[in-house]
């Protein structure tokens, strides 16, 4: 039967009732008691047939007791679809969202997201919860972890390839899942750097950069969408008909399931709505389709069904069988996404152990590879890569540390599957390093004890800081090369982990001084979640690694780069700030009436404490250990009509003694047109392998339509336009470092 057919058979047969219970998505548990209201057990709603879907499962056995307790309390045997949150793998995990992005490998990233897809769907999941596609451009943001840093484009080639991982070739492949796109939209633009805050921003801004992402998930086929907690633009997203209804369905065609995120429908009523009934008819109204956890619709639904919601209670009214259009239209497409799914031919597809689970070892050889794609060198004077038998101290609190390694959100990971710095490096070289803490991880009592609301992966040492010091400068002594292994533990970075000041705990900021101090040569690598500000450490530092949280095989990754197993070739996805008030910080800036420099004039855009010459890390910007030298950029044509393709040729030459590959970017500005637009702009990009002497000709085909941009007066009006003249292009290694060549469009 097709999907339409089967699907408009079950609506015909359905109450309301069965309806509203197919709109409520809840937390896997059986001691669990859902809603705040009403202290039913999970057991008693999949007994009534009011449950549509469970999240949080925890193995087959528990998936599979739930789905037969839900068709014996289904009428018509509708059966659940199980979800979890899988934001940077499952069982293995893979280096975080953000670190992926900094590997600007598409084709590493969709086999992640696939091999990620097989773990989950060997255990009975049928949704994830990502990719997530939140742009940040503010490391103050903790969930900057899980998104793919601060560029529109890089982001959406991302969101295809995550979402093609996932999902395979169609929706209900065998080892496959649902992707659900999140969180729509802008929730990585908050105003003040704090989680869940709103968003006040132009609509040219909202549609050029952070829908994009959203739109290329959409178009390769994402299956579902979860809204963010924000409000963008007074409006809350939970309740942001003209965002979902009108441009993500009706200007732009998906036809898939949009879910809640958790409590977000509930959180209305905090935002400023009004009461529940309100919130509920206001968030069904916008078009999100299932409500997570806190059971709202299973609760004011009925009473609106009955009573219709008044314009004196919303602003807006909605008869009680507008309100029942509503539930249709929602509960249709939960039962479209079931199908599509395969669970209302087979209840218990992915149920019953089949496929298996992907091959662990070949999933750590995956996490390895990524780890040492992901990790971006900063620095490095001479230092790397050592030698094997090199007499090495490793100091600091990640030297031997598991569970940090996992970083945020790395729900069903274990920590006893790391293997932690010193042991991956035992076991490359042969050569045991000496190892000390050195520092606390944390050392400021206020953030130590917020941790500890978190979870407790943060420890303090009982020692002073004086002793762990003398500890550290005396092993450091006595060896050839120190590696301070410094960062933030995974609790810093993450939801509801924002930071006023995104940098090093100040006692390893001490820890680095003392032991660059020594003048041993000193290689500083940085495990974090979020881009800190690292200006001083680089100047301190004879090479600078910024390992991320890099998952299951971080550390093994780390120290392949170290040693030379392995190259170096991950750029920056989002630029590193050298002070922690420079924030938010994009390469994508747009231009001032005052430049930052200028011979005439004093009053220039600028901060007057931070010195021009403080070390930058920009976005795009990565080292490798061999030299790239760029030939200057060629262009086909000066000029070009708008129907006219434009051939970008630069030559680039690998002049060093070891096999790299380079990341070629191509920038735009823009520096006439009828709104500002950003200095620079990413437009392309292409990854080329080269060998020790090896030559290659890089190629873009530029085009018109990569130089539109949106005015929008309104979301409602906003269009698309280009304008002829004069284009800039740059091209190069990194968003700062580029060759210019000018392009002029005649129509």
């Amino acid at each position: 039967m097709k999907i339409h057919d089967q699907v408009e058979c079950l609506i015909s047969q359905m109450s309301l009732d069965e309806k509203i219970g197919q709109l409520n998505l809840l937390p896997a548990g059986e001691g669990l008691v859902t809603g705040a209201h009403q202290p039913t057990s999970l057991s008693k709603r999949l007994d009534a047939g009011q449950v549509g879907a469970i999240f949080g499962t925890k193995s087959l056995a528990s998936a599979r007791a739930m789905q037969e307790r839900a068709l014996a309390g289904s009428r018509l045997g509708i059966p659940l679809f199980f979800a979890e949150d899988v934001i940077h793998g499952h069982r293995t995990v893979f280096p975080l969202n953000i670190a992926m992005a900094c590997s600007w490998d598409m084709q590493l990233i969709e086999k992640t997201s696939a091999y990620a897809a097989a773990e989950a769907a060997a255990e009975g999941l049928h949704q994830v919860y990502g990719p997530m596609l939140d742009i940040s451009r503010d490391p103050r943001w903790g969930r900057v972890a899980e998104g793919p840093g601060e560029d529109a484009l890089l982001a959406s080639r991302i969101a295809v390839a995550a979402t093609r991982g996932l999902q395979g070739f169609g929706l209900g492949s065998e080892g496959r899942v649902a992707a659900c796109l999140k969180h729509f939209v802008a929730y990585g633009a908050p105003q003040s750097g704090r989680d869940y805050d709103n968003v006040s921003l132009a609509w040219e801004d909202l549609i050029e950069t952070y829908l994009p992402p959203f739109l290329a998930g959409i178009d390769a086929g994402a299956a579902s969408i979860m809204v963010a907690f924000n409000a963008v633009n007074k409006l809350p997203m939970h309740a942001n008909g003209p965002l979902i209804e009108g441009w993500l369905r009706g200007r732009h065609g998906f036809n898939g399931l949009v879910v809640s995120d958790y409590t977000g429908v509930k959180e209305l009523a905090a935002h400023g709505l009004g009461q529940p009934a309100v919130s509920v008819a206001r968030a069904l109204h916008a078009g999100v389709d299932m409500d997570m956890v806190g059971e709202d619709y299973l609760r004011e639904l009925p009473s609106l069904l009955r009573d219709g919601l008044h314009a004196s209670d919303a602003g807006f009214s909605l008869s009680a069988d507008q309100i029942a259009d509503l539930v249709t239209r929602a509960c249709r497409r939960v039962l479209t996404f079931k199908s599509r799914l395969g669970l209302l031919d087979d209840p218990f597809r992915g149920l019953g152990g089949k496929p298996k689970a992907p091959s662990r070892a070949k999933g750590r050889k995956l996490a390895r590879q990524a780890a040492t794609r992901s990790a971006v060198l900063l620095k490095n004077s001479g230092l790397l890569p050592l030698a094997s038998d090199t007499k090495v101290a490793l100091i600091g609190p990640f030297a031997a540390d598991r569970a940090n390694m996992l970083g945020t959100w790395a729900v069903s990971g274990r920590a006893e599957d790391v293997i932690p710095l010193n042991e991956a490096i035992a076991t490359l070289t042969g050569n045991v390093p000496e190892t000390a803490w050195g520092a606390n991880i944390v050392d400021e009592p206020w953030l130590e004890q917020r941790l500890n609301v978190h979870g407790v992966t943060v420890t303090r040492d009982p020692r002073s800081e004086a002793e762990l010091l003398a500890e550290a400068v005396a092993l450091a002594a006595t060896s050839d090369v120190i590696i301070a292994a410094v960062g933030e533990a995974k609790e810093h970075a993450g939801e509801s982990s924002s930071r006023l000041s995104p940098d090093l705990p100040a006692s390893q900021r001490r820890l680095i001084a003392a032991l660059a101090s020594t003048g041993k040569p000193l290689l500083v690598v940085v495990f974090a979640g979020r881009p800190l500000a690292i200006g001083g450490i680089a100047a301190q530092a004879d090479a600078l690694l910024y390992a991320w949280h890099g998952g299951v095989a971080g550390p093994e990754g780390v120290a392949d780069l170290i040693f030379g197993a392995t190259e170096p070739t991950a750029r920056l996805a989002v630029s590193l700030p050298r002070h922690t008030a420079e924030v938010p910080l994009t390469y994508a800036c747009d231009p001032t009436g005052r430049p930052a420099r200028d011979h005439f004039t004093k009053f220039l855009t600028g901060w007057l404490d931070l010195p021009d010459d403080a070390p930058s890390f920009p976005f795009g910007f990565g080292l490798g250990f061999s030299r790239i030298d760029y030939a200057p950029p060629r262009l086909s044509r000066k000029t070009a009509t708008a129907d006219q393709a434009v051939t970008l040729r630069i030559g680039v030459k690998n002049t060093g003694p070891r096999p790299t590959v380079e990341t070629v970017q191509l920038y735009a500005s823009d520096p006439v047109a009828r709104v500002t637009r950003p200095r620079r702009k990413l437009i392309d990009f292409k990854q080329v392998p080269l060998n020790p002497g090896q030559r290659r000709l890089v190629t873009f085909q530029i085009t018109a339509d990569q130089f539109s941009y949106p005015l929008a007066p309104s979301l409602e009006s906003a269009e698309w336009v280009r304008d002829p003249g004069g284009i800039q292009l740059h091209v190069g290694p990194n968003s700062r470092d580029t060759q210019m060549v000018e392009l002029t469009w005649l129509t």
